[in-house]
């Protein structure tokens, strides 16, 4: 059994990045990494991650959640991994070594029909006999490794706003997108953890959400704004609202923020879902930087872990004051 962690303090990190635009279109901009075609190699610096790793944990994470996509060399689909992937036998011994550093190890496999450029074919063999196969391979094969307790499934943007400018649309409408959610989440349950899911689909059909998603799966409903409270946008409001409506209906909670907009995101938001979640439902936090472990992010990535260690201070510090 690998390390667990009872409340955590995590950050999204990208050992893939393959997860927007396809290899070769031209209708992208390449100025950050999530709005650049993806890479048949891979874009990450293993002695900085060294490097990055030693910040995070000073900053206080306890956990990571390590986006593993085309990353790493399957034993069941060798064919999906980049070059420069990790192999098998690396990855275990970079998971030995995070333990060791206390950082308990969330895999994520993002398989919203937006997101799944990693996938490579199997991308467009969307709800077939076959993807089902492929994704439940790769399910096993992760769980098996990691030995996770929770696993982060993705399932977020997947409409026709967020794919307008791919080579290749692809949107489930709503009874099969739930039929594949379920089912990829029960693939993970099967090993032993539990699910993790964005949930920006809370939004737009908050009642629906509820009402279908399975209580086994946890929400990670993201915010990077830093409009709470009083008279907020209505762009906030659709924003904010699922987390006292999935506290409500009983669904544990991971939080998302971000250092995208404001550096101080996290903690606001960690300090406003401690009031709206109740304690028995909130299990932690993620923070998010969207940037590859590049030197050339070292100060976004940086600030990333910043915004963790204030956040943890003032969250610690408000219920000591409780």
């Amino acid at each position: 059994m690998r390390l667990h962690h009872d409340f955590i303090w995590s950050t999204l990190v990208h050992f893939s990045t393959n997860l927007w635009y396809d290899i070769g279109n031209v209708r992208c901009d390449s100025s950050k990494v999530w709005k650049s075609p993806a890479s048949p190699t891979l874009r990450f610096d293993r002695s900085f991650w060294r490097e990055y790793c030693d910040k995070l944990v000073s900053a206080g994470n306890n956990a990571v959640v390590i986006d593993l996509g085309d990353a790493m060399v399957y034993d069941s689909h060798p064919e999906l991994a980049v070059e420069g992937a990790f192999t098998k036998e690396e990855m275990r011994r970079e998971l030995d070594r995070l333990n060791s550093l206390g950082l308990e190890v969330i895999p994520k496999l993002n398989f919203s029909a937006t997101h799944d450029v990693w996938l490579g074919e199997y991308s467009r063999m969307l709800s077939t006999a076959k993807y089902y196969e492929v994704c439940k391979d790769i399910i096993d094969e992760v769980c098996e490794l990691f030995e996770p307790r929770y696993f982060h499934i993705g399932f977020d943007e997947e409409t026709y706003e967020h794919q307008k400018d791919y080579d290749y649309i692809t949107v489930r409408n709503s009874n099969v997108w739930w039929h594949d959610l379920k089912y990829i989440a029960e693939c993970v349950e099967r090993n032993g953890a539990r699910a993790l899911v964005w949930s920006d689909y809370a939004r737009s059909k908050t009642d629906e959400f509820v009402s279908k998603l399975p209580k086994s799966v946890i929400a990670v409903n993201w915010y990077y704004f830093n409009e709470f409270y009083g008279d907020v946008s209505e762009v906030a409001r659709v924003r904010i609202e699922p987390f006292r409506i999935l506290d409500e209906h009983g669904f544990d909670q991971i939080p998302g923020g971000s250092v995208e907009y404001f550096k101080d995101n996290l903690k606001q938001l960690s300090a406003y879902c401690e009031k709206v979640i109740s304690p028995e439902r909130l299990f932690g936090f993620i923070e998010t930087t969207w940037a590859p472990v590049l030197p050339e992010y070292r100060e976004l990535l940086f600030d990333g872990a910043d915004a963790v260690a204030d956040a943890i201070s003032t969250f610690n510090i408000n219920r000591k004051g409780e």
